[in-house]
């Protein structure tokens, strides 16, 4: 049984390329997979591994500046979901491209899966789901609305164009495990918006400890590691992903015409030239001999 452990916290790290090499090597020495990203303003990541591993990881970054009151989501799974372990060098450790904010300085009312479920029932609240169309395409709560936004980067694009539809209303963000909300609330607070709301802990704490027949989320939560998603208790959904454009795949997708393992399917069929797909299945044929060596190739993550 692997522990897997979401994470994220922001702090001021005034070098923080010099705290790569130390998490690259306590990682290695740990046996630990997953990425993590650094960057001025905080870290980010998932990983995973052995209950011991990352007890001794999570040790290491409580202790680097600003880190002792970090908080994390833990989930498990049978089969390892990283293939290697990252430690990436960003400008932002989730990308907005809003220099000026500062989740540090303010940011929404954190609301927990109960509080939550009570005001998202008030019609006079607007939920707005603030991750990527893929991850919205297979799950969101009931009467959210989607930006269908490719990156988060377009998010303060969108509430430019779409802010009269909010006028006078109160703000309820959420996301998968709450970082973009850090940004999101804060950016909405910047902006003039007075009440603004976010899930505490994401979708994910949400879906760890609301009872089913209790909850207002429809669907699967989409997470960035080979599970692919997730439902309630964190339990591995039937998705797949796409190794062409990495957008998940109901099980009826594959059956489809333009699904060609590795290659394409009907989402991205029509993005890639014949030079792409010919790419695309040398790839293919790469994983599948290191699947036959009974080892994991570099391009499944």
């Amino acid at each position: 049984m692997f522990t897997i452990a979401a994470l994220y916290h922001f702090t001021r790290f005034p070098d923080f390329a010099a705290l790569q090499q130390p998490l690259l090597a306590l990682g290695r020495a740990n046996g630990i997979r997953g990425s993590l990203l650094l960057a001025s303003e905080g870290i980010n990541g998932t990983i995973s591994g052995d209950r011991a591993g990352i007890d001794t990881m999570l040790a290491h970054i409580h202790a680097l500046p600003g880190c002792t009151d970090l908080e994390h989501k833990e989930s498990w799974s049978d089969d390892q979901p990283f293939g290697r372990f990252k430690v990436r060098l960003k400008k932002e450790i989730v990308s907005m491209g809003q220099p000026d904010i500062d989740p540090r300085a303010k940011v929404g009312h954190y609301l927990n899966p109960a509080e939550w479920n009570a005001l998202i029932a008030d019609p006079d609240v607007a939920i707005i789901d603030t991750r990527n169309d893929y991850e919205v395409g297979i799950g969101t709560f009931e009467g959210a609305i989607d930006p269908e936004t490719k990156s988060f980067r377009e998010f303060p694009a969108w509430w430019e164009a779409n802010k009269h539809r909010f006028h006078n209303k109160r703000i309820a963000m959420f996301c998968t495990g709450g970082i973009r909300c850090e940004k999101s609330t804060n950016y909405l607070l910047g902006q003039g918006v007075e009440d603004v709301y976010h899930l505490k802990g994401g979708i994910l704490k949400y879906l760890e400890e609301m009872p089913q027949d209790q909850s207002r989320w429809n669907g699967e939560c989409y997470v960035f590691d080979n599970r692919v998603s997730v439902g309630h208790g964190l339990v591995p959904g039937p998705y797949s992903t796409c190794h062409a454009c990495r957008r998940p795949l109901a099980p009826a997708d594959t059956a489809r015409s333009e699904y060609e393992e590795g290659v394409s399917c009907h989402q991205c069929h029509h993005e890639h030239t014949d030079e792409d797909r010919a790419r695309f299945r040398e790839r293919q044929k790469q994983i599948a001999l290191a699947r036959a060596r009974g080892e994991r190739h570099l391009a499944e993550g």
